[in-house]
Formats: C-alpha cells, structure tokens, sequence
C-alpha cells in the first residue's frame, strides 16, 4: 500500500448538496478498492490562477489516503469521466512528505480549537 495525497477541484455552479455527494461519491469508490482514508479536507472556494472552463474559482478538496498502486489510474479515470471536476493532482508521498502532511493536519487541528 502507497500512501497518496489528491487535489481535486470542483465546479464553483454546483449546490452545496451536489458537491457532498460528488466528494462522496469518490470516498466511496476509494474505499471500495480497498483504500486506508486518512483524512478529508474540504479548502472551500478559491480564487484559481487562471481561468479553467472559463471560471475564476473553484470549491478545492484534498483526500490523503493508502492504496495499492494498480487503484491509481482507474481512480483518475472516474475523476476523466465526471463533468463537474476541473482539475485533479495525485501526489504519491514518500516518508518525508508522508510526516510533514502529518504535521500539518495536526497544526489544523489546533489552529481550530
């Protein structure tokens, strides 16, 4: 099992229940292929650097998780297939970048209390 880190953003037109069950709808696949979810985090709306479809912003949602490799390319593939994704990046993470993500849910957690 690879540890992996996905960027995904959203359509900024879709409703509020449109993005849950679209973000569902991924968490559902990965953990049916067998995926250890690690954690979810949803940025919200942003401002994007340039236009994509020609909109300004998007809704940014981050997924890190361990999969067996193999998994990747078939989960891109749904992110290919789905009208209301704009961009996507999986990242595998090696050791290093596997404990500094981990400082930096923890650093989120506190920022929050």
């Amino acid at each position: 099992m690879n540890h992996y880190e996905t960027v995904f953003i959203l359509n900024p037109v879709l409703s509020d229940t449109q993005i849950k069950e679209t973000v569902q709808k991924f968490d559902d696949y990965l953990v049916s292929k067998g995926a250890e979810m690690i954690s979810k985090e949803d940025w919200g709306l942003k401002k994007l650097a340039y236009p994509i479809q020609k909109k300004k912003s998007g809704f940014y949602h981050l997924f890190d998780y361990k999969i067996a490799g193999e998994a990747i390319s078939a989960f891109e593939l749904e992110f290919r297939r789905d009208d209301s994704i704009m961009r996507y990046l999986t990242v595998k993470l090696d050791k290093h970048a596997a404990a500094w993500a981990e400082k930096r849910r923890e650093r989120n957690k506190s920022a929050k209390k």
